[in-house]
């Protein structure tokens, strides 16, 4: 007999990054500050591609 979920909640703690500056100081340090750029820009595009996500998803449950 299957199984059928109907509602999958799933719980994530995000802690700062602070293990993000100890990778760049590992790939060979010396760009600490385009390094902390880099990082900020990559963080904007998360947040911005969950934004969208949970923008379509509140869409679609409008939707129904």
């Amino acid at each position: 007999m299957p199984i059928e979920i109907k509602e999958l909640h799933i719980r994530v703690t995000v802690t700062p990054s602070s293990t993000g500056r100890q990778t760049g100081a590992r790939r060979g340090g010396g760009g600490g500050a385009v390094a902390d750029a880099d990082d900020e820009r990559g963080r904007d595009q998360i947040v911005a591609e969950c934004v969208e996500q949970v923008l379509g998803i509140l869409e679609s449950k409008r939707e129904r």
